[in-house]
């Protein structure tokens, strides 16, 4: 890229020659175009949070039948879910975009409704709007298949970065790793209570392939018995190894919910170069205590998710009717990002 101040300098000289300053206009924007498409997701991320003071990720979850929900003003407004949709991430975007760096859509709620292309709308327009996007897919499958799936997730929908479950190994993360400048996300702790069934379970390497069952005597006494959730981000610090840094951290993140706080702890000196995303923060009754220890003394290396809290504000505040749910949204963010940056020195 070209410098940036050096180059607008040089285009204001041609200002009195139209055909010079459309020509050079358009040489400088392809050239910048170029060079943001090219720049690895952590640094437009971290670039992205200290410009806007902000480590807050909002997720967009429509939801048009439960307790929380879209408006139904929205919803009466307009024909089909894609358009509803489409529309209420709009005004959530618009409010949003100069206070946080990050928003985080889950697939899930997309398919529900059949709404696939208000998906892909909602991308194209925070790309418009300076807004990182990380979507929330948890996919994963043998190499082939996860080619697919890394495929529809940066190409088709046009993704920063997605949430990856590696239950796999690594073959079925490679081919999200070959997409160099795409952040990918690996689930390490979940912040779902159930998470303990196998997360919380300690294992051990055993040099056997014969043996489904073992014995007590068969364990060496030197063997070390550590957590699922450890074994998962002592290999997420294995395969970020050779990824490029910026400013300590490479496109490799972790999962890790703020409602374990300890472990998330214990995590973040295993993955020294990973970004977490920690999700759980309100609705999950998470605090700002809670995730302190998943960022740096610079009040870096994490992002803080919420959905529900933000996106359904409206439903908690008297003071903002549902045709004002997108100024209740904003009123919360500004005030996470007080409490958040307050906690974490940013």
């Amino acid at each position: 890229m070209e410098n940036g101040a050096q180059s607008w300098r040089q285009l204001f000289l041609f200002y009195k020659s139209p055909k010079k300053f459309y020509k050079r206009a358009s040489i400088i924007l392809k050239n910048n175009f170029h060079f943001l498409i090219n720049m690895l997701f952590v640094k437009k991320l971290i670039e992205s949070i200290k410009d806007k003071k902000s480590t807050i990720c909002m997720g967009l979850d429509p939801r048009m039948d439960r307790e929380l929900y879209i408006p139904k003003f929205v919803i009466d407004q307009y024909n089909n879910p894609n358009d509803i949709i489409f529309e209420f991430n709009k005004r959530l975007i618009d409010i949003a975009s100069e206070i946080i760096p990050i928003i985080k859509p889950n697939i899930a709620f997309y398919e529900k409704y059949d709404a696939l292309n208000a998906l892909k709308n909602t991308i194209k327009y925070a790309h418009k709007k300076d807004l990182l996007v990380l979507l929330d897919a948890k996919r994963n499958d043998i190499s082939s298949t996860s080619e697919a799936y890394a495929y529809a997730n940066f190409e088709v929908y046009g993704a920063d970065a997605c949430t990856v479950n590696a239950y796999f190994g690594i073959d079925g993360i490679n081919p999200f790793l070959q997409y160099k400048n795409k952040g990918t996300f690996i689930l390490v702790k979940t912040s779902n209570p159930s998470s303990i069934e196998f997360q919380d379970l300690f294992s051990f390497k055993f040099e056997t392939k014969q043996k489904s069952k073992i014995r007590k005597d068969d364990i060496p006494n030197s063997m070390i018995f550590k957590r699922n959730y450890i074994r998962m981000a002592e290999l997420v610090k294995k395969w970020g190894e050779d990824l490029e840094i910026f400013q300590n951290y490479h496109n490799l993140g972790v999962v890790v919910g703020a409602t374990y706080p300890n472990e998330l702890k214990k995590i973040r000196t295993i993955v020294k170069n990973s970004y977490i995303l920690i999700p759980g923060y309100g609705a999950q009754r998470a605090t700002v205590k809670d995730i302190k220890y998943g960022f740096d003394e610079n009040g870096l290396g994490a992002i803080v998710n919420s959905s529900r809290n933000i996106i359904y504000a409206y439903t908690q505040k008297k003071d903002y009717p549902p045709e004002k749910f997108d100024e209740a949204a904003k009123e919360k963010i500004q005030q996470m990002n007080i409490l958040i940056n307050k906690e974490i020195k940013l």
